[in-house]
């Protein structure tokens, strides 16, 4: 079975981390949501929803993830980018050749901002970030969802379920997210 990180913060998008969290358990996907914040899994999303991480981020470094998962949001993609936890863990990832999925601002404000994409690849984010992460990819993409290589890129809330799907079908194959899809009623 797959094992993926979720990492949130205060400030997460709440539907993106949910909506990834949630359609990855349906497939059987094991997930653990891990807080960045420092001391406390409770993090205030957003919109001010309020999210419980399954554990703290430090309590999930020396162990590989199958696929590292950025929700975006902010100042929750900020503080995931103050994390000098999670920068260790995405180099660790990207440098073994696992995935590493972002959305919304967490391609441009996470990974662009550390570097962390290769200038080869084409990637997209929320249009509000598409200018800074033009500058960090080769191709700036308008599809809801990009896969090159071991990168996942998505635009945001309005497209997470797709994100989340094509997570799926990455982790679990086409068959598993065609039924995960039909058994949530999305025609996307």
């Amino acid at each position: 079975m797959a094992k993926v990180l979720v990492p949130i913060a205060d400030g997460t998008e709440e539907m993106e981390a949910v909506i990834i969290v949630d359609i990855l358990r349906r497939a059987q996907v094991e997930v653990r949501t891990a807080s960045v914040m420092p001391g406390r899994k409770e993090i205030t999303a957003s919109r001010g929803v309020r999210l419980v991480a399954d554990t703290l981020l430090n309590e999930c470094t020396g162990q590989p993830w199958d696929m590292i998962v950025l929700p975006g949001g902010m100042p929750g993609a900020t503080h995931l980018h103050d994390s000098a936890t999670l920068l260790k863990l995405l180099r660790d990832q990207i440098a073994a050749q696992r995935w590493t999925a972002a959305i919304c601002a967490a391609p441009a404000v996470v990974l662009g901002r550390h570097k962390l994409i290769p200038h080869h690849a084409t990637a997209t984010c929320y249009p509000g970030f598409q200018q800074e992460l033009s500058g960090q990819v080769a191709q700036l993409s308008e599809a809801k969802v990009v896969v090159d290589g071991k990168l996942i890129t998505s635009q945001g809330p309005g497209t997470a379920m797709a994100f989340a799907l094509r997570l799926v079908e990455l982790l679990a194959g086409a068959e598993k997210a065609r039924e995960v899809a039909e058994g949530m009623v999305f025609a996307g």
